[in-house]
């Protein structure tokens, strides 16, 4: 009995270079916040950050052709959004290996704006701090301080678990990473390209 073989969900960064030069029909969405997009993207990708996606998957699954490829830092909100649009009847969608930085890394054509930290580098540096705060609070003020770096502990665990997270949510509404504006919902998808046939 032959098993079925494995669905492919990932591309990597030579291919999508490649890809980008030969197909007009080629689709690549950023699903990174819009501080994170305007700090360096992929020329010619579209910001549909993932909580907008989430709320308007069918929508703009509407809008999408068969060539799709799903971008973010390192890929853990790219499949989350790809998994999204294959409920939505996107079953073609793919992710790419590496997120933006690696897609710089091998070469590939991006844009860059003002620099500031990612996403996912915010959330280890204010987990790493609250978890050594909780500790040196623990031994000098007071021994039941260390259940902070117990509580953060906690959450990196659900976090891991869910594949969400919720410190990155809080993060993203800071004034920092909101000096970019997020695209509206019908901007987001108004800016995709209709779909050839």
């Amino acid at each position: 009995m032959a098993s079925a073989s494995p669905t492919i969900t990932d591309l990597d960064a030579a291919t999508l270079r490649e890809w980008i030069d030969l197909h007009q029909d080629l689709v690549v969405i950023d699903v990174r916040s819009a501080a994170e997009f305007e700090t360096m993207h992929i020329r010619g990708s579209y910001n549909v950050p993932l909580a907008l996606l989430s709320e308007h998957t069918e929508e703009l699954a509407a809008r999408l052709g068969n060539r799709v490829v799903l971008v973010c830092q390192s890929g853990v909100r790219a499949e989350q959004a790809r998994t999204r649009l294959e409920a939505a009847g996107i079953a073609t969608a793919l992710v790419l290996t590496g997120g933006v930085p690696g897609f710089a890394s091998a070469g590939g054509d991006v844009v860059r704006g003002a620099q500031r930290w990612d996403l996912e580098r915010q959330v280890r540096m204010a987990a790493g701090s609250l978890v050594v705060a909780g500790l040196v609070a623990g031994k000098f003020v007071s021994p039941k301080m260390r259940l902070v770096a117990g509580i953060i502990g906690t959450g990196l665990t659900f976090s891991a678990a869910t594949n969400t997270c919720a410190m990155g949510q809080a993060l993203s509404k800071m004034p920092w990473n909101r000096s970019a504006s997020e695209p509206s919902a019908r901007a987001a998808i108004d800016g995709l390209p209709t779909p050839t046939s």
